[in-house]
């Protein structure tokens, strides 16, 4: 059963003779085992973090959140420029008198 598998992560109950796995096959569950306890462990993490940030992750957030602000406002004052900068050389001489 599942529960059994992340309870150990080797097998060492004694097959029945009926039930005789190559040492190939035993290996194989062996890891699909360790596999399955370290997906646990994994999810277990990831929950305790999604419920819990932790304040170094939401530091680095909030700094990233000021960098990306900055970028944008930079990016539309770039192109305010670049669209006032075109209508000045598009306008005919003279007209701006």
């Amino acid at each position: 059963s599942p529960d059994d598998a992340h309870l150990s992560t080797s097998q060492t109950s004694a097959p029945s003779p009926t039930e005789t796995l190559t040492p190939l096959e035993q290996e194989v569950l062996d890891e699909y085992a360790r596999l399955l306890g370290n997906l646990n462990n994994m999810s277990t993490l990831l929950a305790t973090l999604a419920a819990n940030p932790s304040a170094e992750i939401l530091d680095s957030l909030r700094g990233l959140e000021r960098k990306t602000s900055l970028v944008f406002t930079l990016l539309k004052a770039s192109v305010y420029s670049i669209v006032l900068n075109q209508q000045i050389m598009d306008e005919p001489p003279g007209e701006g008198m």
